[in-house]
């Protein structure tokens, strides 16, 4: 199950699981926040791991952060 993500499997991901675009050039870990582009026209930063586990596939305006418990 370790598979490795390179800037174009995670564009790939990125358009085939989201109306979302992928602004960011390069991919350095899980870390590292990547800037997108969401559908309203808003870019918003998100690690790859919130974007592809978590569902957080928009920016805030359009999909509001949750509400801390």
């Amino acid at each position: 199950m370790n598979k490795r993500w390179s800037i174009d499997k995670i564009n790939g991901f990125v358009e085939k699981n989201s109306d979302s675009t992928l602004l960011s050039t390069e991919f350095n870990g899980f870390s590292q926040k990547l800037l997108f582009k969401c559908s309203c026209g808003n870019e918003f930063e998100k690690t790859f791991k919130k974007f592809k586990n978590n569902n957080q596939r928009k920016c805030d305006v359009c999909q509001p952060p949750k509400a801390s418990r």
